[in-house]
């Protein structure tokens, strides 16, 4: 066997010991891959309505065509069709992919954010909790603004920038969103890893150790979001991934933290039902207030604002959702 081959073997390895413990970790999940759930998902509030709804751009994607990041993955685009109608500049948000996952499984998500006026770009890469990737998506959007021939030509807004991730891909955002120097204004984490279970598995990126994320360096709004039937995210409890970043965040930075009833590590790949392991209903649940915060974050929209302030915030009442934690004003 020549060093290439012995190169790969190794490489090779390294994600079937990956695959073989998060395998582990979700068998508690499902015992059957389920069927299509049934499209019965009632808003639990006017505002969460408002932005489940989908908005008013039709959508285009493209994929495999843009390339690439600093280790060579191509990326996937989702975008307005009407992309600068009557000058509009439209606010970027890249996505981290959970481990073995691809962006095509949360296309139904991703569709959903663009048709509300965002440009979604996901590297394609099933191995995202350095950021690194993450942060080389938004740095290849910049230039596509600054480029004549493309078609994004000045129709973006390189200075709103957010980034958002599923499991590892949470962990992702979060040292993406800490190493930016400021660049990434808003982060939002999906069903993250407990610590606990994190720093267990095997090297999610080989050498580094992204289970510790510099929480201390984020001053962006983060948003910590997870299912309460979600057990790797080890929900409800002092060492759940959720409390223990909402508390080594700064006290300054905006936080919000609550858990979807019911929803399953997996729900969040809907399409819209469940069509996968570890989903109990599909991502209906999220639409409405990922799409809420983003347009409060990234376009200043007041109506989605009131969700998340203190007290009286339309999350810290809705009956889907337990665990509510803010800071925000």
């Amino acid at each position: 066997m020549n060093h290439s081959s012995r190169k790969l073997a190794r490489q090779r390895g390294r994600v079937h010991a990956i695959t073989a413990a998060i395998a582990v970790a979700f068998a508690a999940l499902a015992a059957v891959t389920p069927v299509q759930a049934a499209p019965d998902f009632q808003p639990g509030g006017p505002i969460e309505a408002t932005y489940h709804a989908t908005g008013t751009h039709p959508v285009t994607k493209r994929s495999g065509i843009d390339c690439c990041t600093s280790t060579g993955e191509s990326y996937d685009i989702w975008y307005p069709a009407d992309l600068g109608t009557s000058g509009q500049r439209h606010p970027i948000i890249a996505w981290g992919d959970g481990t073995a996952a691809h962006p095509r499984e949360y296309d139904y998500l991703l569709r959903h954010l663009a048709s509300w006026g965002f440009v979604v770009i996901a590297p394609d890469l099933t191995s995202t909790g350095s950021g690194a990737q993450m942060l080389d998506a938004l740095a290849y959007l910049t230039r596509q603004n600054d480029d004549p021939a493309g078609e994004f030509y000045r129709k973006l807004d390189t200075e709103t920038l957010g980034a958002m991730g599923h499991s590892q891909g949470g962990l992702g955002t979060l040292n993406a969103t800490a190493r930016s120097n400021g660049l990434i204004k808003t982060a939002v984490t999906l069903e993250m890893p407990s610590p606990a279970l994190c720093s267990s598995l095997p090297a999610l990126v080989p050498g580094q150790n992204v289970c510790d994320i510099p929480a201390g360096q984020i001053s962006s709004p983060v948003l910590l979001i997870t299912g309460t039937a979600a057990p790797i995210s080890s929900v409800g409890t002092t060492g759940g991934a959720n409390q223990v970043i909402y508390d080594a965040l700064p006290a300054s930075t905006p936080k919000f933290r609550a858990e979807l009833i019911d929803a399953s590590h997996n729900d969040i790949q809907g399409q819209p039902g469940c069509t996968t392991f570890g989903c109990n209903h599909g991502v209906d649940g999220y639409l409405g207030y990922l799409t809420a915060w983003f347009m409060d974050r990234l376009r200043g929209d007041a109506q989605a604002h009131r969700v998340f302030v203190s007290e009286t915030g339309e999350l810290l009442h809705n009956a889907h959702w337990t665990g509510q934690q803010t800071n925000i004003d």
